[in-house]
């Protein structure tokens, strides 16, 4: 018996709302995994950077204390070249100046530097010639002075001058100055 003129369909769990339902839960699902997947394989890439970086930052960082130790040595090596220079020129000047200090009449032979010193050989006239055109300017320089006389067979003398500078203070260099050039000159004479 049929109480209905149409035909009776199916009736289904899933109606077209609970599917359009189940299809927009699905996609969203499937947007939020694929949305964190990607921010995990981001937050990933951004930490392996950043193990990077602080490796390059580390190398850098030992990089530059090298960099620094090399221009440390570099202003010291300058320095040093400098102040090879500068003694290379005061020890010219001095040179240059020792050489005019020696009179036309006394002939030099051989000239040795010290560090706190200098040793001259030569020949001269007589002790008189020696004493006023060579000691003199000799013992204004330096702090002690030392000459021998050697006779030659023309007349003239062969003489070795031997000065030396004190390495104390100036002040104890001025006052002792004076004795021991007393002292010396009595030494010189004989």
């Amino acid at each position: 018996m049929r109480y209905s003129y149409t035909k009776p369909r199916k009736k289904s769990i899933f109606t077209p709302e609970l599917k359009l339902a189940i299809t927009f839960f699905m996609i969203t699902l499937g947007m939020l995994f694929l949305t964190y997947g990607f921010l995990s394989f981001k937050d990933f890439s951004f930490q392996s950077q950043k193990a990077e970086m602080i490796q390059k930052r580390f190398d850098l960082g030992e990089a530059i204390e090298a960099m620094k130790a090399e221009v440390a040595l570099i202003n010291k090596e300058s320095l040093l070249g400098e102040r090879i220079t500068t003694q290379n020129s005061v020890l010219k000047d001095s040179i240059t100046n020792l050489f005019d200090l020696i009179p036309q009449r006394i002939t030099l032979s051989e000239a040795s530097l010290l560090e706190n010193g200098l040793i001259l050989h030569g020949i001269t006239p007589n002790k008189d010639i020696y004493n006023f055109m060579l000691q003199a300017p000799l013992r204004s320089i330096f702090h002690k002075t030392y000459s021998s006389f050697y006779p030659l067979s023309n007349g003239w003398l062969r003489f070795v001058s031997t000065n030396y500078i004190e390495d104390d203070s100036f002040e104890n260099n001025m006052t002792g100055t004076t004795k021991e050039k007393t002292a010396e000159e009595g030494e010189d004479e004989n």
